[in-house]
């Protein structure tokens, strides 16, 4: 069950990923790396209007999405540019097609790795977290964070490393930050997203959610 909390804005889609063997195992078909290079023929595409409503969806709480701290999907579109976007895992790599294709920012964490229970929010003023192997850290203060019993561990931006995949990785949790002035837009990003881990053998089940 993920909670989450009132916001006008937010329509986040969430489900859990039940891979056939551990991650580390498993390889992205290169159909899957083929769409790191747009034109891909994928079926959503970014534009500017996208990008304006993703920041606006993040401004929201307060937070400033500029700069080193704009959203993940910006920066999935500029190293697609560069030919710089590469393979990392499966479940990394079927996340930013994804991402890269709708513009909406998407985490995924590993959920062995997170401590019930789970909550969508707002991060306190104050909040941080280290977002990667460096010990580099981030301040959470306004964003909008998926929040467990240890505190947040994943948003729009960067992800904690405490809950990132691992080559140990068999559950991952998923949530594309999607808005409603997008209007069906992240229905249709999971619904691609959901394929796309099926067609490797992974299962995808949706995942409760509650308003608090």
């Amino acid at each position: 069950m993920l909670t989450i909390d009132p916001h006008p804005l937010l329509d986040v889609r969430a489900f859990v990923t039940m891979l056939p063997c551990p991650l580390g195992d498993l390889n992205s078909s290169p159909d899957l790396l083929a769409l790191f290079a747009p034109p891909a023929g994928a079926p959503l595409s970014s534009s500017d209007e996208v990008r304006a409503a993703v920041r606006d969806l993040l401004r929201h709480g307060g937070f400033k999405p500029t700069g080193r701290s704009k959203p993940a999907s910006e920066y999935l579109i500029r190293a697609a540019s560069e030919g710089s976007l590469a393979s990392i895992n499966l479940a990394v790599d079927a996340c930013n097609a994804v991402s890269l294709h709708s513009g909406l920012p998407i985490s995924v964490v590993d959920l062995d790795r997170t401590q019930q229970p789970l909550r969508v929010g707002v991060a306190a003023a104050g909040a941080s977290y280290i977002f990667n192997q460096a010990g580099q850290t981030i301040d959470l203060g306004g964003l909008l964070c998926l929040v467990d019993a240890e505190g947040p561990c994943a948003n729009a931006v960067k992800d904690a490393q405490r809950t990132k995949t691992c080559p140990d990785t068999r559950r991952t949790l998923s949530l594309i930050w999607g808005t409603n002035s997008l209007p069906g837009r992240a229905a249709a990003a999971e619904e691609w997203y959901r394929a796309l881990l099926v067609s490797h053998g992974a299962s995808v089940e949706p995942v409760g959610q509650a308003i608090a």
